[in-house]
């Protein structure tokens, strides 16, 4: 367990935002959660955990401790007739994973490929793209409890899993570090390409029967297309939720504005496109301070250099007000705002 003090945040967030950490515990094991726990005086702080920086934006230094999740390791636990069943660190990147997965010639996770972050964030955000969600491949997990010590693995139920919401940030959070989550491949491998970007790089290429390789290298393809770098601008992806409404609202919204990019879910609500709403209300390339929204996709809020936080929240606040303004909808952000 390696522990640091006076550590820059603005490294471990892919946003760039400057913070600094008094305390940074680099967590690589089950074992060192546990001496954490375990320390009469680490034990009692008020602790944050921080994965890849993907899904956060700080406004403020961290007195807390600061757990940096880094447990590595990536292998197949089970190869059955219906299904592998492989196993990832926390700290190994998703896309890592996604990657290594195919490597070992298992398709099922291609259409999340490219998603910023750790595995232990995954189920945090119950992370998806391209019609493809964690639930629907997700195992269990392994998670060290911040008060007792203990390991205990939970599945699908009790991880109450939702659109970008789960357990973990809700009665769990804050509570647990996730350590070594598990994930199901289905036999045989079936291709999901109903998601209208998938479609028309099967249109375009003239491959109707794309092999979860090629997926793959179009999702990397859309996906690079679409959103920054965050190593070349910073940003935490998609930065607002898209919103779900009855159909009664999404009629009523409809009527007055015809164009508005909606999908129907099986459950009969409807999810609106957050970006179109966005850009519908102008907001696509302006800057407040030096956050902006990206030129190439509304929903995307980045770093036009040295931002700081209380210019990502203003910016996402007045969004927010515009939106709710023309529409009667209020944006929920995706990322954790501290």
């Amino acid at each position: 367990m390696q522990i640091e003090t006076g550590v820059s945040l603005k490294p471990y967030n892919t946003f760039g935002l400057p913070a600094l950490a008094g305390r940074l515990v680099r967590i690589t094991s089950e074992a060192d959660v546990r001496r954490v726990v375990d320390s009469p005086d680490m034990g009692r702080a008020p602790k944050f955990i921080l994965g890849g920086g993907s899904n956060v934006i700080l406004t403020r230094d961290m007195p807390e401790l600061v757990l940096k999740i880094e447990v590595p390791g990536l292998k197949v636990l089970e190869d059955g007739p219906e299904a592998v069943v492989i196993e990832a660190g926390a700290g190994e990147r998703w896309h890592d994973l996604v990657a290594w997965s195919l490597d070992q010639g298992l398709g099922g996770l291609e259409n999340m490929a490219l998603i910023p972050g750790t595995v232990g964030a995954a189920p945090v955000q119950n992370i998806g793209a391209y019609g493809l969600e964690l639930k629907d491949r997700f195992h269990s997990l392994d998670t060290v409890d911040l008060t007792t010590g203990r390991t205990v693995t939970l599945y699908p139920d009790q991880c109450h899993f939702g659109y970008r919401d789960s357990v973990f940030k809700q009665g769990l959070a804050g509570k647990s570090v996730i350590t070594r989550v598990r994930l199901t491949l289905p036999k045989p491998w079936q291709p999901m390409l109903s998601y209208l970007d998938l479609e028309r790089k099967m249109a375009e290429t003239g491959n109707a029967s794309p092999d979860a390789r090629t997926i793959f290298n179009w999702v990397c393809e859309i996906r690079r297309a679409k959103l920054p770098d965050p190593a070349v601008i910073g940003n935490v992806g998609s930065f607002f939720k898209n919103p779900v409404v009855s159909p009664e609202q999404c009629k009523d919204i409809i009527a007055r504005d015809p164009h508005i990019v909606h999908y129907p879910m099986p459950d009969g609500s409807f999810k609106l496109a957050a970006g179109w709403m966005i850009d519908a209300c102008g907001w696509k390339g302006k800057t407040i301070g030096h956050a902006g929204v990206y030129e190439k996709q509304a929903l995307v809020l980045v770093n036009r250099g040295d931002a700081v936080g209380s210019e990502v929240q203003t910016l996402a606040r007045a969004i927010q007000e515009s939106v709710y303004g023309r529409f009667g909808i209020r944006l929920e952000p995706e990322p954790v705002i501290v």
